[in-house]
């Protein structure tokens, strides 16, 4: 489409030549029919070099005589612009014959249904899903419209999931969750018969796994995004538009309030609240009731100021001990030295 098109189709305005647009890359590997961004001032010099047929940037940094799209949020445009030039995955609808749906399930208006997809009775999905092959969809579950199921993801008995929710390749909702008794003649299973809640406008990366409740619902609030290769233990609540990184694990029965930001690998202990807005850094391990907006880091986790510090104190801690002991030694010669004893 020309560019023109392309600004109008976002809401913004463009200024140069109105070139046509076929695709989008990157500054580096654009040519002269493609759209590129300027994500970021020190990515200028690419830019100079650039033989991007249009630039979305910032009108600050927008060439002279050069096609831009103007923008005042670069990457949430950038997000709108490739959505245009997105090709979704897939190639079938419709229901395929080689797929076993029960017949107590019901599925709504233009759903399509891959070949190899088990959906199990009294389950319902939503007008316009696409369940992709392999994909598992136990009794009595629940999905809203317009979600996509990549290949081989699972949804236990009773999971529920809202409106335009997308599950990718591998992730497990509904598994048990990791409940036993001990005994003396070892460990015995405690049936967890609650389910998944999935609010509506979240994404679940790639094998990831959300534990059933023991008894109620884990729960993941509206627009949460989560990462691949997530561990959410059963019973755990989260808040809206919370982000969940890889490889982070959210121990049992765990609340995290609205906008809650945990970075890679952060590990939470079961049964403590994060408040709203509370950032986790990444590798940090926390162990106790965190309050709103708190900003913390390490393991154990301690607010982010003494993080940083302790971080930056870290590799000096060799020279500092043998700093150390030379003072020691010091010190002890000069409490050994009789000269100095008849000295004093």
């Amino acid at each position: 489409m020309r560019l023109s098109e392309v600004a109008g189709k976002v809401g913004l305005t463009f200024s140069g030549h109105d070139v046509e647009i076929t695709a989008v890359n990157t500054l580096a590997l654009a040519g002269a029919t493609e759209l590129a961004p300027l994500l970021n001032r020190k990515h200028l010099p690419e830019l100079a070099l650039s033989q991007a047929g249009a630039v979305l940037c910032e009108e600050k940094f927008a060439p002279k005589g050069r096609a831009c799209l103007l923008s005042a949020n670069v990457k949430l445009d950038w997000a709108r612009v490739v959505a245009l030039f997105a090709r979704p995955q897939g190639c079938l609808t419709g229901v395929s014959p080689q797929a076993f749906v029960h017949p107590e399930a019901a599925l709504g208006p233009n759903v399509t249904v891959y070949p190899f997809v088990f959906v199990g009775a009294r389950a319902t999905v939503g007008q316009g899903t696409t369940l992709f092959p392999g994909v598992y969809v136990g009794e009595d579950c629940v999905l809203g419209q317009d979600c996509i199921l990549y290949p081989n993801s699972v949804l236990m008995a009773a999971t529920v999931l809202g409106d335009r929710v997308i599950v990718h390749a591998g992730t497990v909702l509904g598994s048990d969750g990791y409940g036993f008794a001990q005994s003396s003649a070892g460990h015995v299973k405690i049936p967890q018969v609650g389910n998944v809640i999935i609010g509506s406008d979240v994404e679940i990366g790639a094998n990831s796994a959300i534990d059933r409740a023991a008894l109620d619902a884990t729960r993941i609030g509206d627009g949460t995004k989560i990462d691949n290769l997530a561990q959410i233990a059963h019973n755990v609540q989260t808040g809206k538009h919370c982000l969940i990184i890889a490889q982070a694990g959210i121990g049992g029965s765990t609340k995290l309030g609205n906008g809650v930001i945990l970075a890679g690998q952060v590990g939470l202990r079961d049964n403590i609240s994060l408040g709203d807005g509370v950032q986790v850094a990444a590798q940090s391990g926390v162990g106790v009731d965190l309050p709103p907006g708190a900003l913390v880091g390490g393991s154990p986790s301690m607010d982010a100021a003494t993080y940083l510090k302790m971080s930056l104190t870290l590799p000096k801690l060799p020279d500092l001990a043998r700093r150390v002991r030379r003072l020691e030694k010091a010190l002890e010669a000069k409490q050994d030295d009789p000269k100095e004893d008849s000295h004093e």
